[in-house]
């Protein structure tokens, strides 16, 4: 029954993170901690499934010409890098918890917080600041093992750099390349996957595929965000203060 109700949740969390272009990695961390994983398969398990659930959302959101590579590239130019760079440093445990545990706390705020008017004037990106957001995005994303899109979308609507729906694919995207170099980084130093990382990439995927084409949920989607947000609630203070 544990199982199932992990399992259920990677859908669950994978379903609601791809309908707003996300990877889910900052979920399944949270889920990994709550169900007490062993924090060396945590990183490697979340940036593998963020990477199939990521493409998942970049090809719906770019199917329906909400993607700007434009927009995109800044950040990636010093992201994917500091990806890598990121992956490659192995942190001890307890720093490793706390790290992630306000990473966590960044992700209940990303959750439930609601773009104000969506047509809102978009302003001219500003290069050299989008370089500088890549950096330290880039970095925490191999560290951590999340693909950084859960703090770069509302960076993009703060600054109105992009609409909502383009600020969705664009960080399906940026998840996506970050994810991939976080864990090449991993790669060189070693890895291992979870045990049920079979079973959670057949939950992720399923999750993604539904929650991507849906774009946003039509069913109680404000008591299903707030569910979610207790359990990542719940697992930053097991991992700041257990």
């Amino acid at each position: 029954m544990e199982e199932i109700l992990f399992l259920g949740l990677v859908f669950l969390m994978a379903m609601l993170y791809s309908s707003v272009g996300h990877g889910g990695a900052s979920g399944y961390l949270a889920l990994m901690a709550l169900f007490s994983l062993p924090p060396e398969v945590m990183r490697p398990s979340a940036l593998l499934l963020n990477i199939f659930v990521s493409s998942i959302a970049l090809f719906s959101y770019a199917r329906n010409s909400h993607f700007r590579f434009n927009l995109l590239l800044p950040f990636i130019i010093t992201s994917v890098p500091m990806a890598f760079v990121g992956g490659l440093i192995n942190t001890n445990t307890k720093v490793y918890k706390i790290i992630l545990g306000l990473f966590l706390l960044i992700a209940i705020v990303r959750l439930v917080y609601h773009p104000g008017n969506q047509t809102r004037e978009i302003r001219k990106m500003n290069i050299p600041a989008a370089l500088i957001i890549g950096v330290f995005l880039g970095f925490f994303s191999g560290l951590i093992g999340i693909g950084g899109g859960i703090i770069l979308s509302p960076v993009i609507i703060f600054l109105r750099w992009g609409t909502v729906k383009e600020t969705a694919g664009v960080s399906a995207a940026f998840i996506l390349v970050n994810s991939i170099a976080g864990i090449g980084g991993q790669m060189s130093q070693g890895f291992q996957l979870a045990p049920e990382i079979g079973w959670m990439l057949g939950a992720a995927v399923a999750g993604g595929l539904i929650g991507s084409h849906i774009g946003s949920f039509k069913f109680s989607e404000k008591s299903l965000k707030y569910a979610l947000s207790l359990v990542l609630m719940f697992a930053s203070y097991k991992l700041l203060f257990v």
